[in-house]
């Protein structure tokens, strides 16, 4: 079966063995347990196909559906005006490799302990994750785009049925054999639809497409390298600044985040007005060229018969700083960071369950075991992530009430952190520096009062230490 390299080989020419053979999935449960037992086989065999698409630095607040009435995304919309909704959901890491592993796995960073650019899968941790369970179980499975985790000679191209994974940070500009230039959001698009036009109609199939829109290029002083189709695209608007961008705001932050690395990226990026409406426009660009890119793959679906049985789940790897606080890029645990967009779409559901919007906590390390349950495939106990299935069908079960985050990159200019994220509050810690910020969310949403040295927060401070301890060695 032909795994679609040779369109992608210009982006990425070094293609190695990868990594040793998984274990099939009733040997893994086997061995570490799984939540649920294998499922009737009379609904296995009409198990609906899934589209997962990642989209790379996408906030929760840049589709229209959330409420932006400047960006354009009208496919986006629509998944979510017939599909779920999750207003609240967020990542337990921000940072894209480690959260990228955390999503295949179901488990958080401390668990998987891919915390760098250069860990990969053990094979063993490999064939726990969602796809090598889906193919283990009788799932075609396809991969476009930005792998991410580990390194580049190591990714497991020969473990998928389709492979048109790039190792590394991807660049968007190429060009194909007739010299004509091509966005690699349009390259991925194209490899998607070639998956789904090699498909076969008696296999579920599972596609996990990794855009790499709209992270920016760093090397290019550029930044923000959106296809030139859309040059003309919001030139007519201003976009606001953030409330947060006033300099108070930035002054405020402790000594270690006002030389932080988030500080250096903000100069190139948003340190004039001029530059700011250059680069959030650049932004809304990439994320309007991987909406564009979301209706071609739903009218392919269309085309071939398939659009009535396919689930399609979309979200981002972390969240994105446009300024906000005096800082760029992510990391830290403000909001803009860690909340991240989710729309779970199932053409199946009945109408009345249609166009939902919860705001219950859905987190990146659930994504697996979602993936999992809409496919009936027993989810690993090992997983730590719960399945989103029931509130995405109308249901209401126990859920959680807070949730921990942390961010252990190891970098000399990016301070590692832990955090708590309950409905009402938020209280981070920075490791190496013992500081910590307490923030209320409902009557401040825009984290701009610390509280955590306020003698009145003196009691919740400590109570969400101890819960922030807790969760820390639930994590592991």
């Amino acid at each position: 079966m032909k795994t679609g390299t040779d369109q992608m080989e210009p982006l990425n020419r070094r293609y190695f063995m990868s990594l040793a053979a998984g274990t099939a999935a009733a040997a893994f449960c086997h061995l570490t347990g799984c939540r649920d037992g294998p499922r009737p086989s009379a609904r296995r065999d009409k198990r609906p196909n899934i589209i997962f698409l990642l989209t790379d630095d996408q906030r929760w607040d840049t589709m229209g559906c959330m409420g932006n009435k400047i960006i354009r995304t009208p496919n986006m919309d629509a998944l979510a005006a017939k599909g779920c909704l999750f207003t609240n959901c967020f990542v337990t890491t921000s940072i894209c490799a480690a959260s990228r592993a955390s999503i295949f796995a179901g488990q958080y960073a401390r668990r998987t302990g891919i915390h760098d650019f250069v860990t990969n899968f053990s094979p063993e941790a490999l064939a726990g994750t969602y796809p090598m369970l889906l193919k283990a179980d009788g799932y075609r499975t396809g991969f476009a785009g930005k792998y991410g985790v580990g390194r580049s000679e190591e990714m497991p191209r020969d473990k998928y049925d389709f492979w048109a994974g790039i190792g590394g940070q991807p660049r968007y500009e190429h060009k194909d054999g007739a010299g004509n230039y091509k966005h690699l959001t349009s390259i991925l698009t194209e490899q998607s639809i070639k998956f789904l036009d090699s498909c076969t109609a008696g296999q579920p199939f599972c596609l996990s497409v990794s855009f790499k829109a709209p992270h920016v290029q760093d090397s290019d002083p550029r930044q923000f390298i959106y296809d030139p189709a859309y040059k003309d695209l919001y030139a007519d608007v201003t976009i606001p600044t953030p409330l947060t961008a006033d300099p108070k705001y930035f002054q405020a932050l402790p000594e270690f985040l006002r030389e932080s690395e988030a500080r250096r990226r903000w100069k190139i990026r948003f340190s004039t007005p001029e530059r700011y409406q250059e680069s959030v426009k650049g932004y809304y660009r990439l994320i309007t060229g991987l909406d564009v890119a979301i209706g071609k793959i739903r009218a392919e679906l269309t085309r071939l018969g398939l659009a009535g049985n396919t689930i399609i789940i979309l979200t981002g790897d972390n969240g994105f700083y446009l300024g906000e606080h005096g800082l760029a890029g992510k990391w830290f645990p403000h909001e803009e960071s860690i909340h991240v967009p989710l729309i779970i779409y199932d053409p199946g559901a009945p109408k009345n369950r249609r166009g939902q919007r919860r705001d219950e906590f859905a987190l990146n390390i659930d994504i697996a075991p979602t993936i999992l349950d809409l496919a009936s495939v027993p989810i690993p106990k090992r997983m730590q992530g719960r399945s989103l299935v029931p509130i995405a069908r109308g249901q209401h079960p126990k859920w959680r009430a807070d949730f921990f985050y942390e961010h252990l990159f190891p970098h000399a200019t990016i301070p590692k952190s832990e955090a708590l994220r309950t409905q009402q509050y938020k209280y981070a810690r920075y490791i190496e520096f013992g500081y910590e910020q307490l923030y209320d969310l409902v009557n401040d949403p825009h984290e701009t009062t610390n509280l955590a040295d306020k003698p009145e927060h003196a009691d919740i401070l400590e109570k969400l230490r101890k819960r922030c301890d807790q969760l820390h060695d639930k994590a592991k």
